[in-house]
């Protein structure tokens, strides 16, 4: 059992260095955090087009409102307020815009990670990775403010009754789902070299099941043991959101690392499990 965990480390020790998955997820991580302010933007200027301020202001506002300073809230809630006021056409084409742009740069980093945890050199042009990674772009940002909207907006499809719990708890399995498709679409066309949808899916279940996890010990932090209402605790609020990014980013990049191992193990011999995970990989 020592030896075998040994081989396990030092595997993992060893595809960290090779594939450079902390500096491949920096550069991923900081890609997202500037696409965080245009799709915040692009969420609300959403909800104000669609008539459901009611969700920021008995949702999100209230959630928000007990963590920070009083000053800062109604700061907050002043800048929300005129972002549902202003002409919420231009608002969504700009923010769309930019966070287009950003989120396509936080793909082809991705490009360039999986690349290298495949072990294949880049061979498309820009003139093919550049409108992929837009495509890409749009449609992550589709899934992320859909799952967004559907936990946030969904309760307020229904007053009560039994409908009211199938809509709780259909809300976070369409959150799932969206979030599932936009991982499942990152390692299946970002890399130059595309595998088979079977360990695709492998592979997205992982991520989103890790990111779940990993949200959910973020969330304890934020809500139970961090102070926010501090001046140190506000600049605190970048700190976490930036390690909650740069988690996300590693989750992301050691999914398709397992997909890689247990393909390629698959290929080679039909082993078990344990040999699958790398255990037996010397």
């Amino acid at each position: 059992m020592t030896a075998r965990l040994k081989r396990f480390v030092k595997l993992w020790v060893d595809l960290f260095n090779e594939h450079e998955l902390l500096d491949r997820a920096s550069g991923i991580s900081f890609a997202v955090l500037k696409a965080l302010v245009p799709l915040t933007l692009l969420g609300l200027a959403l909800l104000g087009a669609v008539g459901q301020r009611h969700v920021w202001q008995e949702t999100m506002f209230p959630a928000l409102q007990p963590h920070v300073q009083p000053a800062t809230a109604r700061a907050i809630d002043t800048a929300v307020e005129r972002i549902f006021s202003t002409d919420s056409a231009g608002l969504i084409v700009f923010a769309a815009i930019v966070a287009l742009w950003y989120i396509s740069g936080s793909v082809r980093g991705v490009m360039t990670a999986t690349n290298r945890i495949y072990e294949c050199e880049e061979t498309r042009s820009w003139k093919e990775r550049y409108p992929l990674s837009f495509g890409l772009a749009a449609a992550i940002a589709v899934c992320v403010i859909g799952s967004a909207l559907a936990v946030l907006a969904g309760p307020a499809l229904v007053s009560g009754g039994a409908l009211e719990v199938v809509v709780a708890l259909g809300r976070w399995l369409v959150a799932a789902a969206l979030l599932a498709l936009a991982v499942g679409l990152l390692m299946r066309f970002a890399p130059v070299e595309r595998r088979s949808k079977g360990w695709v899916s492998g592979g997205s279940i992982l991520v989103i099941l890790s990111w779940v996890a990993a949200s959910m010990v973020f969330r304890l932090l934020v809500t139970e043991v961090l102070n926010f209402k501090t001046a140190t605790g506000s600049l605190g609020i970048f700190l976490v959101l930036t390690g909650y990014v740069y988690t996300s980013s590693i989750i992301f990049l050691l999914g398709v690392e397992v997909n890689e191992l247990l393909r390629a193990d698959a290929e080679e011999s039909q082993h078990g499990l344990l040999h699958m995970l790398g255990i037996a990989r010397q």
